[in-house]
């Protein structure tokens, strides 16, 4: 249940961790931090893709331009990086939108601009793709 994602999102954490440190803390632009994590989590010989199309389909038709995960690492966990000095719920919303369209279980959003990056990262569940026995017992897991 949920412990090979919460593995995943354990080494993400870390190389936010990582990047925010290197990079010398908030302040930059989102585009630097979500480079810098890309190659940081393929330094750490995870699969990374940037940019994923996610398209928008409704009642078997595509509608309109597809929308753009920011990172998808080992083809599971959505990343939303985010470079804002407060934390907003829309984050959050927004990172539930491509889990669901995704049919994926499991994504966070880091933002980057917050003095410690940990208190900038949020954990993201898409129940509609979770089993019954996930739903019920959902491990948090520790950075």
């Amino acid at each position: 249940m949920l412990e090979h994602e919460n593995e995943l999102t354990r080494q993400i954490i870390g190389a936010a961790i990582e990047v925010h440190k290197t990079l010398g803390g908030p302040g930059l632009l989102e585009s630097v931090y979500k480079e810098a994590l890309a190659e940081e989590l393929r330094r750490m010989g995870l699969r990374v893709a940037r940019e994923v199309p996610c398209p928008i389909v409704y009642k078997g038709k595509t509608l309109g331009d597809p929308l753009r995960i920011d990172l998808l690492v080992e083809d599971e966990i959505v990343v939303e990086a985010k470079a804002a000095v407060v934390n907003n719920p829309v984050f959050a919303a927004q990172c539930l939108t491509y889990l669901r369209l995704s049919g994926r279980k499991l994504g966070l959003v880091v933002n980057f601009g917050r003095k410690y990056v940990t208190d900038g990262v949020e954990r993201v569940l898409n129940p509609l793709a979770l089993s019954p026995e996930e739903n019920q017992s959902i491990p948090v897991p520790n950075p």
